[in-house]
């Protein structure tokens, strides 16, 4: 099977990617040729993705049997995609979000028949936009679409919503003794999923007939509160967990960039359903604990000192909220 990932080297496309040359597929990315990951087996077509004319010339003379766009995030990243595959591919697979679905939900158990509408967050309404786009060639044009929706998905990223992802200022507030915000009273429900599980429902998607026009969401199905895997991080760091709690809508005052992530996605209990991607790919079971995937990540991080960044900005605004919060 030949596919092409454009990305394919990110937090969750990096272990599709590995797992891909596992299966024996003959991957290609198409990227910049700047991420982080080398992934042995590959074969890298080097061009920028937005830039139409250069991706038409680097896949001139290919047909793929399966497209999977990692870093579409609007409507027009897709429409550009749509004229450079159309009649190229048996499968275009794009990335969209679990964050698109409704919030709040009016059932605390997603499914892929949810609907889709995020107020909060931009974010969530361009790949909304993206989705509505592509259907609709799917419907007109049999332009053949797979839509898959990742929730909060990590390996080599601390996944909290504040002070974290790709630096390890968290690990070192925790470390060092400082307190750390929980958006909410912590109880709110939350599902985060190691990229390795994402990969084995992903993978099993590529060059699935049944599956075109269909739309899936891929997470594990262990079910915590945010107090849980905050308690679960600083157990992993190795230090106890001074935790202050702060409600959501007031770190959005200070933080404009949590309004979304918060409000519009990670401040909402959500349980999701993960029957439909079961049922298409018979026995995918996400196997990694969240208590040793976190672990696996900061063993990653300490592995290469380059890789513990520090963001002084990031650690000032965490302590300006929670000043405000305790001065009211």
């Amino acid at each position: 099977m030949k596919v092409l990932y454009i990305g394919g080297t990110g937090n969750i496309s990096t272990a599709s990617s590995r797992l891909a040359i596992e299966m024996g597929i003959d991957l290609y990315l198409l990227n910049r040729g700047t991420g982080r990951a080398e992934i042995p087996g590959t074969t890298t077509l080097v061009t920028d993705h937005s830039d139409m004319e250069a991706v038409r010339k680097v896949t001139a003379g290919h047909h793929w049997d399966v497209v999977v766009n990692w870093i579409a995030f609007t409507e027009e990243d897709v429409k550009r995609d749509f004229e450079l595959f159309k009649g190229k591919t048996n499968q275009y697979i794009f990335i969209s979000s679990a964050s698109a679905y409704q919030k709040p939900g009016g059932h605390p158990v997603i499914t892929e028949s949810t609907p889709l509408y995020n107020p909060y967050w931009q974010y969530s309404r361009d790949k909304i936009a993206c989705e509505d786009f592509l259907m609709r060639k799917y419907r007109e044009d049999g332009f053949p679409i797979t839509i898959v929706r990742p929730s909060h998905t990590y390996e080599h990223v601390i996944p909290v919503p504040l002070c974290g992802w790709t630096d390890f200022t968290i690990i070192d507030r925790i470390r060092k003794g400082k307190e750390v915000i929980i958006h909410g009273d912590g109880t709110s429900l939350w599902t985060v999923t190691h990229s390795e599980d994402f990969a084995k429902g992903f993978n099993g998607l590529l060059g699935h007939r049944q599956a075109i026009g269909h739309s899936f969401h891929i997470t594990s199905d262990e079910i915590m509160n945010w107090n849980q895997i905050f308690e679960q991080v600083a157990e992993a760091a190795g230090a106890p967990l001074k935790a202050v709690h702060i409600a959501s809508d007031f770190i959005a005052r200070y933080d404009e960039h949590a309004y979304g992530g918060l409000l519009g996605d990670k401040a909402q209990s959500v349980i999701f359903d993960n029957t439909k991607i079961k049922r298409f790919v018979p026995g995918f079971n996400a196997t990694i604990k969240f208590s040793e995937g976190i672990k696996q990540t900061i063993r990653w991080f300490e592995e290469k000192p380059e890789r513990m960044i520090m963001d002084p900005a990031i650690g000032q605004l965490e302590d300006r909220i929670i000043n405000a919060y305790k001065s009211l």
